[in-house]
């Protein structure tokens, strides 16, 4: 297992505040080392079960790609976590750092009609959760997300029940939904903290991910993508054999984290030429 959190050659990074109503964050801004220019403006959030991570792990991420091969912007928001501040402290955390995004546009030299979000494991499942919030709101048009691999469902799924994948699995990831959620981790609660009870996927952006057929969160990622496409909104999800969480970040080396990384920047080059929102 190789893992790196330093930034890359060809990259700046700029540790920023964000004031979070009566608190405030800390965040990384990543650009092209040659400065940004019309660039897509993407809020990256990291994984870790909504307990754990850092803002820095985007250095072992596809989000950390999208600055060195594309020219992107990132801001990486190092929002709370669940072990002292549980639900909704993450979401309005990140919620607050994409309105910051918007608000810096200019600034940040983004195109303000190409915001977009993306995220690994918890931090794809804020993902969801913030294009709902932000539809549902109307602060800011979201032009794609990428919630890769993402934490979904506090409820077991045929994937996540009785799962012995690695890195995560149904004893962990039950206690990651009870630190987020508390009491109410076995219950229905609103999407906004579980995005798979979401009932009206209209309107959300469009969507790309991939996931490991043997790991948790298999079932969940393929549900959100099928009611997504469902509702009118185009979204793909690859599936790769593996049984390791995050596996493309874990291990780097392998042929299929290769792969994996090849279709997502795939991706993101179609969304960039194709995906934009007003």
């Amino acid at each position: 297992m190789r893992i790196t959190l330093k930034k890359p050659a060809g990259v700046n990074a700029l540790k920023v505040k964000i004031n979070c109503q009566d608190h405030e964050i800390s965040a990384l801004v990543l650009s092209p080392e040659g400065g940004a220019e019309n660039a897509p403006g993407v809020l990256w959030i990291h994984g870790g079960g909504y307990i754990t991570g850092m803002k820095e792990m985007v250095y072992m991420s596809r989000g950390i790609d999208l600055v060195t091969k594309f020219g992107a912007v990132l801001v990486v928001p190092n929002y709370r976590l669940a072990l002292v501040h549980p639900y909704p402290a993450a979401l309005d955390d990140c919620y607050a750092s994409l309105l910051w995004m918007k608000e810096h546009a200019s600034d940040l030299h983004v195109r303000p009609d190409q915001l977009m979000v993306g995220g690994e494991s918890a931090g794809g499942g804020l993902c969801a959760a913030l294009c709902m919030k932000a539809r549902d709101t109307g602060d800011v048009k979201i032009a794609f997300q990428m919630p890769l691999y993402p934490m979904l469902d506090n409820l077991d799924t045929d994937s996540s029940r009785d799962n012995y994948g690695k890195i995560w699995n149904t004893r962990r990831n039950h206690f990651g939904w009870r630190m987020y959620l508390r009491k109410a981790a076995k219950n229905l609660v609103s999407p906004y903290a579980a995005p798979a009870r979401q009932k009206d996927y209209a309107g959300l952006p469009p969507c790309y991910t991939f996931v490991g057929d043997g790991e948790p969160f298999y079932r969940e990622t393929l549900d959100y993508v099928e009611h997504l496409k469902a509702a009118g909104v185009e979204a793909e999800c690859d599936v790769y054999p593996s049984d390791t969480h995050a596996f493309d970040m874990l291990y780097p080396e392998r042929a299929v984290s290769k792969r994996a990384a090849e279709k997502f920047l795939e991706a993101f080059a179609l969304a960039k030429e194709k995906y934009f929102a007003g």
